[in-house]
This record gives structure tokens, sequence and C-alpha cells, in this order.
């Protein structure tokens, strides 16, 4: 689920960036590119799986 989330704030960085539309600082392309990352990281460690591994 994270990485789905980290695709589209990458799509929504590319579509500010190509398209030069002006945002805050907020919103900038970095910005959200770093919140991709960020989401990306945290999927491929693991954080949020569908399925919580259980030990007995």
């Amino acid at each position: 689920m994270l990485g789905i989330a980290a695709a589209v704030l990458f799509v929504i960085a590319f579509l500010i960036n190509a398209a030069d539309i002006t945002t805050n600082d907020v919103f900038s392309s970095v910005n959200l590119m770093l919140l991709g990352l960020a989401l990306l990281a945290l999927h491929v460690a693991g954080v949020g799986a569908s399925r919580p591994s259980r030990r007995r």
C-alpha cells in the first residue's frame, strides 16, 4: 500500500515539474519526491505489510 502511495506522489511531482507549475515551498516537486522516497523506503522495509508475521 505504501508503494502505491509513493508512486502517486512521484507522478504528482513529475507533473508539477513537467508543467512548470509554480507552487509554494510545501508542495514543491522536490518535497513530493522526498515524501515518495520515504514511503518507498518504508514499503521496502516492510512497514504496513498486509499480513503480519506471527511467531509461536
